[in-house]
């Protein structure tokens, strides 16, 4: 539930960045705005340079904690919470494969054969934030259930999309660095089967894996995602061996005992170390870094990315048509589907308390794609087709927010609840 509150007001806050990325773009102050992302930023040593712009370290760099704190939850979920259920897990995974093949498969009927049909990864991904802060808005009358079903999706989509960016969008391979990223991943198995637990270790191989990734071709944020799963989600001290600890500090009478070099300080610091092991590297990780990614790093991409001109000076109405329709009709067609099919195929099972007209309209809400669908299309255009599909995204992410909210408040009214009932 932490995640969920912590989603619901990064949401706001995402909001507020983009509206604020956007009124800056149309001001007079629109080409000091821009010109700040473009600024460069980089090291050398020696003949070695690594040079980017401002908004390149945004969307390469820190984005890669972003996915890797989706692909904790991921595992989180899958190993301790809802996505146990194999079968309500593929409910979710079945639902966010509609919601990425059938938009795609959309974007590509209307654009396959023009220079923008390379751009149908861009109308695949759900925004996680957007679509768990516009729940929030009406409270506690959206079953839980209907949250964690989105909740799972979107993050089902994320780890999609970026493998679709690693793999879709990535330049021509360099194997000697994916030898090395590939070396790097086993070191940090390695690390991790010996049973050391220094974070900053591990931050520390998995930068020299980005760098290598970064250099062979595959986008590095894939790093994030790969780590992210690689993270043990079972504590390094057991519920017993906690207990037994703590029995030990507790066994001591009122009195001196925690100062200088005795047996009782000992078994003090003994009960810290076992209270902070007690906690899966996994929920760890996602406590410290999640709300850094959340209400710094998401609104710092909204600002470097989210700014276009509302009237640009070029724009190709058939692009910002095949992103709007692949998200407002794709997205929420191609939960339903995919979910219904899986049912009815016996692969998957549906939540009890989650009807599928509440299930249908929470599927509006698929449809806001931001985060994702900006990442991938800088990736995706060039600054001719860019401005037009972001236009896209953001039309298509803002109706369906309206439209995803009006049919749950239709459903969950009064009069709405009776008429599901029966």
């Amino acid at each position: 539930m932490r995640f969920l509150r912590i989603e619901a007001l990064a949401g706001a806050t995402l909001l507020c960045a983009t509206i604020f990325a956007l009124a800056l773009s149309n001001s007079p102050w629109s080409e000091a705005f821009l010109s700040i992302w473009q600024t460069p930023l980089g090291l050398r040593i020696g003949d070695l340079a690594l040079s980017r712009t401002l908004q390149h370290w945004i969307n390469d760099g820190l984005m890669t904690l972003f996915f890797f704190v989706v692909a904790l939850e991921l595992k989180r979920e899958m190993v301790l919470g809802e996505l146990r259920n194999v079968r309500l897990a593929a409910f979710s995974f079945a639902a966010a494969l509609g919601g990425m093949a059938v938009p795609a498969g959309l974007f590509l009927l209307v654009q396959g054969g023009s220079e923008a049909g390379h751009g149908w990864g861009v109308v695949m991904a759900t925004d996680t934030a957007f679509v768990i802060g516009a729940l929030a808005v009406l409270g506690p009358r959206i079953p839980l259930s209907l949250r964690l079903f989105l909740l799972s999706l979107a993050i089902f989509d994320d780890v999609g999309a970026i493998l679709v960016l690693a793999i879709g969008y990535g330049g021509a391979l360099h194997w000697p660095a994916l030898a090395l990223a590939a070396a790097g991943f086993a070191a940090v198995a390695i690390v991790a089967r010996l049973g050391i637990r220094s974070i900053p270790l591990y931050f520390l191989i998995g930068g020299g894996i980005w760098l290598a990734l970064d250099v062979s071709g595959i986008h590095p944020t894939l790093v994030g995602v790969i780590l992210g799963l690689m993270t043990p989600a079972r504590s390094w001290v057991s519920d017993i061996r906690l207990h037994a600890i703590f029995d030990r500090v507790v066994a001591y009478p009122p009195g001196e005992h925690w100062s200088g070099d005795t047996e009782g300080r000992q078994d003090l610091q003994r009960a810290g170390v076992a209270a902070r092991e007690a906690l899966s590297p996994i929920e760890r990780l996602e406590m410290r870094l999640h709300p850094w990614v959340a209400f710094a790093i998401m609104p710092l991409f909204a600002l470097a990315n989210a700014g276009v001109s509302i009237v640009p000076a070029e724009f190709h109405r058939d692009l910002a048509l095949a992103v709007f329709g692949g998200f407002v009709l794709g997205k929420p067609l191609g939960v339903v589907a995919f979910a219904s099919f899986a049912v009815f195929l016996r692969l998957a099972v549906r939540p009890a308390d989650l009807p599928w007209n509440m299930l249908a309209a929470g599927a509006m809400l698929t449809g806001i794609g931001f985060t994702m669908a900006l990442f991938i299309a800088e990736m995706a255009f060039d600054d001719g087709l860019l401005t037009s599909a972001k236009l896209g995204i953001l039309a298509a992410s803002a109706v369906s927010a309206v439209v995803g909210l009006l049919a749950l408040t239709l459903l969950t009214a009064p009069w709405g609840r009776r008429a599901s009932a029966t």
